[in-house]
């Protein structure tokens, strides 16, 4: 069982390995792949994605029950420029083909529809194998170009 997990700032050591690791990255290649994510900027970004994230952003680890490893992460946050809720989930991929990704998906509208959010959007790559899993999900794609998918989950229901 995967539950939502708040990291602790010394604990962003894992959203360091995951965003740097080629395979759980490789769904990102049209955005460049990895990403890096040096220490020296965990401060500020757990100040605003953790601590204070004015009912704008919410941010969890996935983790394997309540003393198992981390798994993955997942959050919402607003986008300013298209006006919608996005959100992310990321699961290791050493942790893929498990479940995980569709539990962390569900916790996510369950958080994201507690905070008063009704609508959750995500835009992927046409080839982004976790497609099928957010169709599978609820959401519907609204919008594709020949490189990007927009999809839309109504989260009243």
């Amino acid at each position: 069982m995967i539950i939502f997990y708040e990291p602790r700032l010394e604990e962003l050591w894992f959203k360091q390995a995951l965003l740097a690791d080629p395979e759980t990255m490789a769904y990102n290649h049209a955005w460049g792949g990895t990403i890096a994510f040096p220490r020296e900027r965990w401060e500020a970004w757990y100040g605003y994605w953790v601590a204070q994230p004015e009912d704008k952003r919410f941010y969890r680890y996935l983790r394997e029950g309540d003393a198992g490893d981390f798994v993955g992460e997942a959050a919402y946050h607003w986008d300013e420029e298209s006006g919608r809720y996005l959100a992310d989930v990321i699961v290791h991929a050493r942790y893929r083909k498990k479940g995980y990704g569709r539990q962390g998906l569900k916790l996510l509208c369950r958080a994201a529809k507690e905070r008063g959010v009704s609508v959750l959007y995500d835009n992927m790559a046409v080839d982004n194998p976790a497609l099928p899993l957010f169709l599978q999900e609820g959401f519907c794609e609204e919008e594709r170009t020949d490189e990007l998918i927009w999809l839309k989950k109504q989260l009243t229901d």
